[in-house]
């Protein structure tokens, strides 16, 4: 935090997450969009006596479709950010949206890792920080594998010296 007119101003998170991230963000869009595209193609060419703007509509959803797998996962990637420290846990997320998310140390009840299949073929992980929050838990995704271990294992450690209770 730095001082700006008076009042503290929060600085942003100091890591970014792994390069990996954006080829994987990019297949998952793929994957999901072209389901979308194609099942929305397969309606309009299949079914009988479908008005003819119903193709206008198809294409301009594959048009948002190309344009999501092109600029999301670069966007996101820019926006992405995460940072653990003595006292909290830090993140900022989001491609059209941004949340940021702090959650001190002291509140931090469990701390997981996850990494699906498709996640482990780009060689990444996700943690997930659960907090006596009813805001829900802190994800910080798309870390480098061993980048998450390390944050997991630290996380683990600052808890565990922790005296404070995270109720």
């Amino acid at each position: 935090m730095s001082d700006v007119g008076g009042g503290p101003v929060l600085r942003e998170p100091a890591n970014r997450v792994s390069p990996q991230a954006v080829p994987f963000w990019t297949v998952s869009a793929l994957l999901g969009d072209a389901a979308v595209v194609i099942a929305a193609a397969a309606a309009y060419f299949f079914i009988p006596d479908v008005p003819g703007w119903v193709g206008l509509v198809v294409l301009l959803i594959g048009v948002l479709a190309i344009a999501h797998v092109v600029l999301m996962p670069r966007i996101r990637f820019r926006v992405h950010r995460w940072e653990v420290t003595d006292t909290a846990v830090h993140t900022r997320e989001g491609w059209i949206g941004r949340t940021s998310r702090i959650a001190p140390i002291s509140r931090v009840q469990t701390v997981d890792s996850r990494q699906g299949a498709l996640m482990r073929l780009f060689g990444l992980s996700s943690i997930t920080v659960t907090t006596a929050s009813a805001a829900g838990p802190i994800t910080v995704d798309c870390l480098d594998a061993d980048t998450a271990r390390h944050v997991v294992a630290r996380l683990t450690a600052i808890t565990a010296a922790s005296e404070d209770d995270a109720t």
